[in-house]
């Protein structure tokens, strides 16, 4: 668990604490934020854990450093189902999580972005059972639209 100072310096540190303090740092406040690992073959891993009688993820903000594949585990120590609806590039993951389970997904984000996950089933969602994962770069040059220059904050 971080202190709310701990995690106030760890989004400045990654340049989320500004302009986009709304959406990630008031929405989703009842979680951590955690960074992904990557690993010596460019995988990136992390865990997600549900917490007993917390409806929110721990982290619910996971930080990956750039674009790639992710190798993601998740826990539900809850004793209650839960799911959890993971973005990708190409197709959505689904994961079932029964009480005391765990899951993996291998995901792929290959751009930067905020990607947000949940748990649909029953009001998870409407409770808090919602996270996002940002992957922090520039979107190669190939890819931008041709508009002008945005000011960057």
């Amino acid at each position: 668990m971080t202190t709310v100072e701990e995690r106030e310096d760890l989004l400045r540190r990654l340049g989320l604490g500004g302009q986009n303090t709304a959406a990630l740092g008031r929405l989703l406040n009842t979680g951590n934020v955690a960074e992904a690992k990557e690993r010596e073959d460019g995988v990136m891993e992390a865990t997600i854990r549900i917490r007993p009688d917390e409806i929110c993820w721990d982290p619910s903000i996971l930080v990956l450093p750039h674009g790639g594949d992710l190798e993601l585990e998740l826990i539900n120590d809850d004793l209650n189902t839960h799911c959890a609806l993971l973005p990708s590039n190409g197709d959505r993951k689904f994961i079932w999580l029964v009480n005391h389970s765990r899951g993996t997904a291998r995901l792929n984000l290959d751009g930067p972005g905020y990607y947000w996950f949940s748990s649909p089933s029953g009001n998870d969602e409407g409770r808090g059972l919602t996270g996002a994962i940002v992957v922090l770069g520039d979107v190669p040059p190939e890819a931008r639209l041709d508009r002008p220059d945005q000011p960057r904050p």
